[in-house]
């Protein structure tokens, strides 16, 4: 009999609607792959596959014209503690159909995000080191446990096409860390871990904030913020995404939920402007929607909004009355090549950061 669980439970196509499902392409990238980059149609069928020097520092996207923007797990330093080898990317760049490099920023401090505009520019999530007084101004987390005393602040940083830098936000110079300080069973590792950057307009920034469960959106002229959701709204929640009407997209975890024993995932929708909460998504019953880490919510053109249950693979429709139209499970399942992430993250795994669905004519050179 079949010993692992989600294989058990059935992979590839598990269901589909096609009157309700927005018809196209979804890309996703296994994070234990091998730089494997995979593109499905509909009914879960392989229509393309790039195969890229580096693993996944967390997700791939298509750009205006097909190119792939992809960022890249480089492994180039040593771990900055456990969970890096996890999250840390390195590489960010953009190939073409046949997988041939085009361009290539680096920063082995980068990790999570990376979000690649159509001119070249590339925002994205950096760490710098804190230490001594700098460190112990972090509140909250797990006593002692700290990377060798070490609290791994984030930057945001924004490059050019030549990866000159042109903007720079430091957390630990704007944020004040009385208000947002690690959640109690948080390492001190790493603070405040964005884990998703994205451009409003010309001079705001997005950001999710996970260990302190904070959405914040950021002058890029002064540096102030305004915090969208704190702990009361949210819990290490991932990928803020815009979707018009002054509304952002928020794939909302769940893990360590103020004022909730059970947890569940949802996906909500908050304005922008005041953080009000609007549309949600959540499963009945809504702790068998559930993936404690990572995960996203693309809000596609007829309405309908594509989930990725990331720790699990899982990638489903749902419109906007909530009713599941298509329901696909990734089928690769491997272990991680290196071993110092192998160590940490034991076994096979078929999860995926984000994935994305793309109609025909976003992707021009297919079928060609």
């Amino acid at each position: 009999m079949e010993q692992n669980t989600l294989i058990r439970r059935g992979t590839g196509l598990i269901g589909i609607d096609p009157e309700l499902a927005w018809p196209g392409y979804t890309l996703y990238a296994p994070l234990a792959g091998r730089g494997v980059v995979d593109l499905v149609d509909l009914r879960g069928r392989p229509v393309h596959r790039w195969e890229l020097p580096h693993r996944p520092g967390r997700h791939a996207r298509l750009l205006p014209g097909g190119t792939l923007a992809y960022n890249g797990a480089t492994l180039a330093i040593s771990p900055l503690f456990a969970m890096w080898r996890k999250y840390s990317g390195g590489s960010m760049g953009t190939y073409d159909r046949d997988a041939t490099l085009l361009t290539e920023h680096r920063d082995d401090y980068q990790h999570h995000d990376a979000h690649h505009y159509d001119d070249g520019r590339i925002l994205y999530a950096a760490v710098e080191p804190r230490t001594g007084a700098d460190a112990a101004r972090i509140e909250g987390g797990v006593p002692g446990t700290e990377a060798d005393g070490i609290v791994w602040s984030d930057v945001i940083k924004e490059v050019a096409a030549d990866g000159t830098l042109l903007w720079e936000w430091k957390a630990f110079e704007h944020l004040a860390p009385h208000d947002f300080g690690l959640q109690p069973h948080y390492w001190r590792e790493h603070w405040p871990l964005i884990n998703s950057v994205y451009p409003l307009d010309e001079h705001t920034v997005v950001a999710s904030l996970r260990s302190v469960s904070a959405v914040i959106r950021i002058d890029r002229r002064t540096g102030n913020y305004t915090v969208l959701a704190d702990r009361s709204t949210v819990a290490q929640q991932h990928h803020v995404t815009p979707v018009g009407d002054d509304k952002l997209l928020v794939f909302d975890n769940g893990t360590f939920r103020t004022g909730e024993s059970v947890t569940y995932s949802r996906v909500i929708e908050i304005d922008a402007t005041t953080g009000e909460l609007g549309w949600a998504y959540q499963d009945s019953p809504r702790e068998a929607f559930f993936t404690p880490f990572m995960g996203s919510a693309q809000r596609l053109p007829n309405g309908n909004t594509l989930i990725t249950e990331s720790a699990f693979g899982r990638l489903f429709e749902v419109t906007v009355e909530g009713k599941v139209c298509w329901e696909y499970v990734v089928p690769s399942f491997t272990s991680y090549p290196d071993p110092d992430t192998a160590a940490v993250f034991p076994g096979l795994s078929n999860a995926v950061f984000r994935a994305y669905r793309y109609g025909a004519e976003q992707i021009p050179w297919l079928g060609r």
